[in-house]
């Protein structure tokens, strides 16, 4: 009895083994199969050899920031001339990329109301931004983008007008306080802590000093945080939430938070018991209306101040509503527009016949005043207006704009399968000859109206474009042509560098690695 009882015992145990084993086998090969025709339908998009079978390629992962822009010019130059859709797939690791190498592939991604959703890149930035008006979706984007639009009004834009002018002065004072130790410098991390002066006092009415206080907790936590969401991007290793906590970034990154969002915190606290108090004493810290009048009653306002207001009391935004509104405002509006202020400064230093144009239409605005500058000014300052425009297409500040596919979508003939990440490199999409002629030269006049107006909308999309395009670019160019009119106001620019030795990092923004190296000579009043 007792040995056919064990015989028994054996013999269920075995087939328990054996049913397991085969159940087990049976997913694995489902799975394999899922993952073999996935892989097929990717690689009959045009593009480099699938490295490992089943797998995809692992030529991008370990490229360094310095070298993506290199492969991605492989990817567009190589494959994406020859490919008759415009689209040109790549792998990252496990995960294919595709990207639109044309005006007209751009154009069927861009415009889409249906790929609108972030590609799954953007997901680090939520740990500080959360599901604002850059990384949300849905129903909560358009909400939130109906929401903010009037928050961009001109009239709003031009109280803006005065703190622009106000950290510019500052600028050109630590400018010239620098070149008196030596007239040759780099540029760009004292233009990166004027705009973020200026990003603090417009979306929070606060000023960090960051000109003069370069320690500032809150200035290497912004700094600091950049650089963990962007090396965390190109490492698909820390991309699962479990890994990424192991890694010695997560401990930064909560450091990080605890600042970013202790100071924003603070801040509406402040801001929220200002407008309590102003409201018990009967004054109007809003205009309801958008009449002429009414504006130009109201007091400067910053961003925040916007959105209290649209708030209700929190029945419409909440107070984490409004953090990460502001939060956002502060990521897109800081690096983004240093680097291009920058890269128009390189281009501009490195034309003298372009510097001479950008004088004689100050000239003929200022005189040989120091006035501050004023909204009409800037709406004439149309040449200066061509020059940025010009860098943003020779050096776009954000060097990649992916979305992610949430059905299968069709583009060109060619089918982009759901769950995967659709890309526009803007810094390739502005080099075509087609729209571009001469595309490495530069010649702020392709910006006139008269030689822009029939060229197709796509082929040029530095704040993006369609529905999701970026809803701050006017402030974005008032900024610009503000602080690089006082810039050039006060100083005959000489650039060091040559472009073709530049360096150039595809982070968050597309920056130059070592900097922008100038010669500045104070004009004589």
């Amino acid at each position: 009895m007792d040995s056919t009882a064990e015989a028994n015992g054996i013999w269920i145990s075995s087939f328990s083994a054996y049913t397991f084993t085969t159940i087990l086998t049976t997913l694995l090969v489902v799975a394999l199969m899922k993952r073999y025709r996935f892989v097929k339908r990717c690689d009959k998009l045009y593009g480099p050899p699938t490295d490992i079978p089943l797998w995809g390629g692992g030529s991008i992962i370990l490229v360094p920031p310095e070298e993506i822009m290199t492969l991605l010019l492989l990817l567009h130059t190589v494959f994406g001339r020859k490919s008759a859709s415009g689209m040109v797939r790549s792998w990252i690791g496990p995960l294919p990329m595709f990207f639109a190498t044309t005006a007209e592939a751009t154009e069927a991604v861009l415009s889409s109301n249906k790929i609108i959703t972030k590609s799954r890149e953007y997901n680090f930035l939520h740990p500080w931004l959360n599901t604002g008006l850059l990384t949300s979706t849905g129903s909560k984007w358009q909400g939130r983008r109906k929401l903010l639009t009037p928050s961009f009004h001109f009239k709003i834009l031009d109280d803006f007008v005065h703190v622009f002018d106000e950290q510019s002065r500052i600028l050109v004072n630590k400018l010239n306080q620098a070149i008196v130790k030596e007239k040759e410098l780099n540029i760009f991390p004292f233009v990166t802590l004027c705009t973020l002066d200026v990003i603090c006092e417009t979306a929070m009415g606060r000023n960090v000093n960051a000109q003069s206080k370069t320690d500032s907790d809150y200035v290497q936590a912004v700094y600091s945080m950049s650089e963990v969401i962007q090396k965390r991007q190109i490492r698909f290793y820390l991309w699962p939430d479990w890994l990424f906590k192991l890694s010695a970034y997560w401990p930064e990154q909560c450091k990080n938070l605890d600042i970013l969002h202790g100071f924003t915190n603070k801040v509406i606290k402040e801001r929220k018991l200002e407008h309590q108090q102003n409201k018990r004493q009967n004054l109007e810290i809003v205009e309801t209306t958008m009449k002429d009048d009414a504006f130009s009653k109201r007091p400067r306002l910053a961003f925040l101040d916007l959105l209290i207001e649209a708030s209700q009391d929190g029945t419409v935004l909440s107070d984490s509503d409004i953090r990460e509104e502001v939060d956002t405002f502060m990521f897109e509006g800081h690096d983004t527009t240093s680097a291009a202020i920058t890269w128009s400064i390189l281009l501009i230093g490195s034309h003298p016949e372009v510097q001479e144009l950008v004088n004689e239409e100050l000239d003929r605005v200022f005189g040989d005043s120091d006035r501050p500058v004023t909204m009409t000014d800037l709406n004439e300052l149309k040449y200066l207006e061509c020059c940025i425009k010009e860098a943003l297409r020779l050096y776009p500040s954000v060097p990649i704009i992916s979305r992610s596919c949430q059905e299968d979508f069709i583009i060109g003939g060619d089918e982009i399968p759901a769950g995967t990440s659709v890309s526009i490199c803007p810094y390739f999409l502005h080099r075509d000859p087609k729209y571009f002629p001469d595309p490495e030269h530069f010649r702020p006049e392709r910006f006139q109206a008269e030689n822009s107006e029939k060229r197709h909308p796509y082929s040029y999309v530095p704040f993006s474009a369609g529905p999701r395009n970026c809803i701050g670019q006017r402030f974005a160019l008032l900024e610009e042509k503000s602080i690089l009119s006082a810039i050039f106001r006060n100083f005959h620019v000489r650039s060091l560098d040559k472009r073709e030795e530049i360096i150039l990092l595809a982070e968050l923004i597309l920056r130059p690695r070592d900097g922008i190296r100038v010669h500045l000579e104070p004009k004589k009043k």
